[in-house]
């Protein structure tokens, strides 16, 4: 009892004497602290709320957050990178949105004593360093960087990177190149340099001594910056040149005992562009950008987030390829397990524990096994018969296609490119353990290759000729050929959905599906339903406008085609007819009373008519039609030869996009029946194949735009008279513009066979395009071969003609 009694006793005694002594210190160290705060200035903390902080002191900047900053996954790498006040809102905001927020670690910005966050980026992380000014060169800026960097992050970062505001850093690779080196050691990574050739000798270098460029980056290790930090003052007070970063390399090698990394590898890991203002401003898909972990100098801010979007995509393909890998294991098991594929979506590792959590309606569905887990290889999909036999194209200096109105033509610009990005990945792979082997293989040209499209993705073959360099041992040099074969993948369907230009978010009741039939009601078939007119894409009225002369049958059935399709099903439609009378038809008031007849039985139809009685021009007619509407009209030039569906309408209304982008759709142009056919019954079935008809590739006529788009581009030249040549200069005039150009065929939009009469009153060149467009709708060419081929006497009366043209004095 007496041992109970006796520990309160002592513990209020020693409770008292505690607090007197506490208090007595406290004084005692805030008399201390005040007179230190008088005596030395301080910075002021601008990263997330305004304290001052000292350089000497060794707090976390980023207050409540030194949590985080301890974590394995955060605490790799501490980025200092340095700006000045006039870049804050511009450059130093543009990295901090950018890599910035990506750094496996973390970031802070060093600009002169008295700058202030900007108003545009109020979270970015600011340190003004006392004592400096926004200066060139900025040695002073760049060694108390490092200071206060040591002072407050030393022990708490494995790596320290240095980096201006016009720098690019793939901060994944850089994580990864961090992480396979030692940060013990002392370490000084970046690309060596020793002066241009107007500076060599003139630094004062010693023969041993270089320095790391400072513009694409200079990593230090914690140990290195544990070395300098204390002589930092005498390497300020010795500065031999005006060159920070060769300062910086003589202060490093004389106190850290070690030299920048000499390896010719860090040329292309930390990448400088010579090319000033204009680096990384063109063409992104380049092997030195790709193989880089940091791209320097990118000035402008809108081209460092062209950069880190460019990188994005990247990523995006390496994940893509990664869950391919993983499909194609799946998919090689459920075979070795005896799992049936179709069943594979539902199946269950555990009790609960289905291998696919996310249902295939779900957005978050990762793609069905059976498609994306097929095996690699030039066999993947397998015919079962003749007609189902994909044919190869063969490329060299050109591209031969049994499958293309031109056998033989140039390598298409998205073919050329996807070569590109084929021979550059292979090289990669081939390379990709070039240090181990001593070795390297260099490209020198793509002799050949095969290409084709299947159902599974892109198949390619090529003979590559490559050069083998052996820098190890005995060293050689050998040119070599070798095969490569690929199969691309696809990856399935994506989706978005844009409404004039904007991608807007699905809705609640569009998330639970993928199917284009709920995105776009009626695109995959011609049934609607009452809710797609509050669709806005389906609100948008379409103005047909149809220039006309003479051809009154014609002209019934495209009535016929325009009352099925737009009126009887309520389609937003409103029809414009520009007449003219014809030379030879007398059709005109027969026209107007079969339009009457219409709005009569239809008298909800919007149909007008533009009365012309001059000249026929279809330029002119077009243009008259378009003078009687509004700015933000959808307008759709449209012959009478067309026939036309309600999906043709969906895509009017989709590819066409305000102040953006003009459709110019290619429409599938019937041959003439009787050859194709000879059988009446089959002559109106609207039949799609090469026996049938061509895609329409160079003909221009059908478009649509919005007036103001219209005006934006110039109109058609209205000098232009009779048949043709309008529709190609207004397409001309329309790529040259600052509007988007598209073209798709389109299978609901039919130019219906016709006879053409080819005016001898016509231009030169007018009447040589309708020539030749005469020839190319008679037949296909293999119909045309036949033909001659079944009567010999067509061969023998052309040898005979052509013999007499040719004959001298014939």
């Amino acid at each position: 009892m007496e041992k109970v009694t006796a520990k309160p006793v002592m513990r209020k005694r020693r409770g008292l004497a505690s607090a007197i002594l506490g208090l007595t210190v406290g004084l005692l160290l805030g008399f201390l602290i005040l007179n230190h705060r008088i005596s030395t200035p301080s910075v002021v903390n601008r990263l997330n709320f305004s304290i001052p902080i000292s350089l000497e002191q060794r707090n976390d900047v980023f207050g409540d957050r030194e949590e985080r900053v301890n974590t394995s996954s955060s605490n790799l790498v501490f980025v200092g990178v340095m700006s000045a006040q006039k870049y804050l809102e511009s450059r130093a905001k543009a990295v901090y949105e950018t890599w910035g927020k990506e750094v496996p670690g973390k970031i802070a910005f060093f600009a002169s004593e008295f700058s202030t966050v900007p108003e545009n980026c109020p979270d970015l992380p600011l340190v003004p360093l006392p004592r400096v000014d926004d200066s060139y060169p900025p040695q002073k800026k760049s060694f108390l960087m490092l200071q206060y960097m040591w002072n407050n992050f030393g022990e708490k970062f494995e790596w320290f990177l240095r980096a201006d505001d016009d720098v690019y850093v793939r901060t994944d690779r850089l994580e990864k190149l961090l992480r396979s080196v030692d940060s013990r050691r002392a370490m000084y990574i970046g690309q060596a340099g020793r002066g241009n050739s107007e500076e060599f000798g003139l630094l004062s270098l010693e023969y041993d001594e270089n320095f790391c460029m400072g513009g694409p980056g200079v990593i230090i290790s914690r140990e290195t910056l544990r070395r300098i930090v204390p002589h930092i003052k005498n390497c300020l007070k010795n500065l031999y040149t005006t060159h920070e970063d060769v300062e910086l390399g003589r202060c490093v090698k004389k106190y850290a005992g070690i030299p920048c990394t000499w390896s010719y590898e860090m040329q292309s890991i930390l990448y400088h562009n010579s090319s000033g203002d204009q680096a990384f401003t063109g063409k992104l898909k380049r092997k030195e950008v790709h193989r880089a972990i940091t791209l320097h100098p990118v000035k402008s801010p809108p081209h460092m987030y062209r950069v880190h979007n460019y990188m994005r995509g990247l990523k995006i393909q390496d994940l893509e390829h990664r869950r391919i890998l993983l499909h194609r294991d799946i998919h090689s098991m459920s075979s070795s397990l005896g799992i049936e594929i179709d069943n594979i979506k539902n199946y269950t590792l555990a009790k609960g524990v289905a291998l696919f959590p996310q249902k295939s309606n779900s957005v978050d569905y990762p793609g069905d096994t059976k498609v994306l887990g097929v095996p690699p290889g030039l066999r993947s999909f397998k015919p079962h018969s003749s007609d189902e036999v994909i044919p190869w194209d063969f490329l060299s200096r050109s591209a031969y296609s049994l499958g293309d109105s031109n056998p033989r033509r140039r390598i298409h610009s998205h073919v050329k490119e996807g070569l590109e990005d084929i021979t550059r990945e292979v090289m990669a792979s081939i390379n990709s353990c070039s240090r181990q082997r001593g070795r390297i293989v260099e490209e020198r040209t793509a002799l050949y290759g095969y290409r084709r499209v299947d159902f599974f993705g892109a198949d390619t073959i090529l003979d590559l000729l490559l050069v083998y360099r052996k820098y190890r041992g005995r060293k050689v040099t050998l040119p070599v050929r070798r095969h490569v074969y690929l199969h691309q993948h696809f990856t399935g369907l994506e989706i978005r959905e844009v409404i004039d230009g904007t991608e807007v978010e699905p809705n609640e009741t569009k998330s639970s599906s993928n199917s284009l039939q709920d995105i776009f009601p009626g695109f995959l078939s011609l049934s609607f339903t009452s809710k797609a007119i509050a669709d806005p894409i389906q609100r948008k009225i379409i103005h047909f406008i149809l220039p006309l002369s003479g051809r009154y049958e014609i002209f019934e059935r495209f009535l016929k085609n325009y009352e099925e399709v737009c009126i009887s099903s309520g389609e937003r439609t409103k029809l414009l007819v520009v007449l003219f009378p014809h030379k030879r038809e007398d059709s005109f008031n027969r026209t107007i009373n079969l339009i009457n007849r219409l709005k009569y039985r239809q008298p909800s139809a919007e149909i007008n008519v533009i009365r012309n009685l001059g000249n026929f021009s279809r330029a002119t007619a077009l243009d008259m039609g378009v003078s009687t509407l509004e700015n933000e009209d959808l307008m759709f030039f449209v012959d009478v030869d067309i026939v036309f569906t309600r999906s043709a309408l969906i895509r009017i209304r989709l590819n066409t996009v305000l102040n953006l982008r003009i459709y110019f759709p290619i429409v599938f142009s019937q041959y003439d029946p009787k050859i194709v056919y000879g059988n009446e019954k089959e002559r109106e079935k609207f039949i799609i194949n090469d026996e049938s008809g061509y895609w329409r590739q160079f003909g221009f006529g059908i478009a649509t735009l919005y007036k103001v788009d219209y005006r934006r581009v110039g109109g058609f030249d209205l000098s232009i008279q009779g048949w043709g040549k309008e529709d190609v200069d207004f397409f001309e005039k329309s790529v040259k513009s600052d509007l988007e150009v598209f073209r798709a065929p389109d299978r609901n939009l039919i130019h219906v066979y016709h006879g053409v009469d080819c005016d001898s009153e016509l231009s030169d060149v007018q009447f040589s395009m309708c020539k030749g467009t005469k020839a190319d709708t008679y037949a296909g060419t293999e119909q045309l071969a036949n033909l001659i081929y079944q009567n010999p006497e067509y061969l023998r009366f052309a040898k005979m003609r052509r013999f007499r043209n040719t004959k001298p004095g014939g």
